[in-house]
């Protein structure tokens, strides 16, 4: 299945995609949350969407999508995950996967505008591929990693370089601005993606290639990833982990290019979509 959600933000609507068509699920009396995936709400919805199939509306055209879940207890990120983007970055490769946190205020639509910060001059783009955790996970072996996935999201991980990188403390201060989260359009369950680990992922600045990558290229794959965070925390449903991004960001150019109020990005994944999210400035 694909999982959508629609309507104003923060009073979004559940729906599904069914041969590209968007229906409404707001029947089914649940939201995508933690809730939700702990009770074997995919296998409930499933059957829902099966016996009334022939009766489900459609969702108006041109209504706004929403992130595809409720706002999750967490959202983990991998950083450094791919060796060309640790390269361009002047990074040393891990020996372990990095994790950062992501603040779950930053969770926007896929088509959202986002929010260069206050006295940001160093907004950056990051196509990464979001894995969400459908049950309870706490020591997770990594052959056993994969049961615990619900499916998979796009996910374009905003961060502001000089936040992140210079001014002391962890990387989370650049990568929790609110609207630095736009993830959609659809979370796709784990049976719609045949191998996750070798997906072509890609991004572009106002027309211009600026990623082109491989989850085949991971350090860490995703297995290894869920493995390796839940030994430092219990995942719980419904949270996403995001597992890096391939080279092509701003900070890696030379010069730097940044982010500019105007500048449009569209990126996408194999089987997950496309998002486009427009850049503004930060008002009052």
């Amino acid at each position: 299945m694909k999982l959508i959600r629609y309507g104003s933000f923060e009073q979004e609507k559940t729906g599904v995609i069914i041969n590209g068509v968007q229906y409404d699920t707001s029947d089914f009396g649940e939201d995508y949350n933690e809730k939700f995936f702990a009770t074997d709400g995919l296998k409930r919805l499933a059957e829902f969407v099966e016996k009334n199939k022939g009766s489900l509306k459609e969702i108006p055209a041109g209504s706004r999508l929403g992130a595809p879940l409720a706002r999750p207890s967490k959202i983990v990120c991998i950083g450094l995950n791919y060796a060309d983007h640790a390269k361009e970055t002047g990074a040393a490769l891990p020996p372990e996967p990095v994790i950062f946190m992501k603040s779950t205020t930053a969770l926007c639509g896929p088509y959202d505008e986002v929010v260069i910060p206050k006295n940001s001059v160093k907004t950056d783009w990051e196509v990464e591929l979001a894995v969400v955790i459908g049950k309870k996970a706490s020591y997770v072996e990594e052959k056993d990693a994969m049961d615990y996935v619900a499916g998979y999201c796009l996910h374009n991980d905003i961060s502001e370089r000089e936040f992140q990188l210079e001014r002391n403390g962890t990387w989370d201060k650049g990568k929790g601005c609110d609207t630095f989260a736009p993830m959609g359009p659809f979370l796709a369950t784990k049976d719609e993606v045949k191998d996750v680990n070798n997906l072509r992922l890609w991004l572009t600045l106002n027309g211009k290639s600026m990623q082109d990558g491989n989850t085949s290229n991971f350090i860490f794959n995703v297995a290894v990833v869920i493995a390796y965070v839940s030994k430092f925390m219990t995942l719980l449903p419904g949270d996403i982990i995001s597992t890096g991004t391939p080279a092509g960001v701003g900070l890696g150019m030379n010069p730097n290019v940044y982010v500019k109020p105007g500048d449009v990005m569209e990126l996408g994944i194999d089987g997950l979509g496309v998002s486009r999210q427009v850049a503004k400035a930060w008002t009052r």
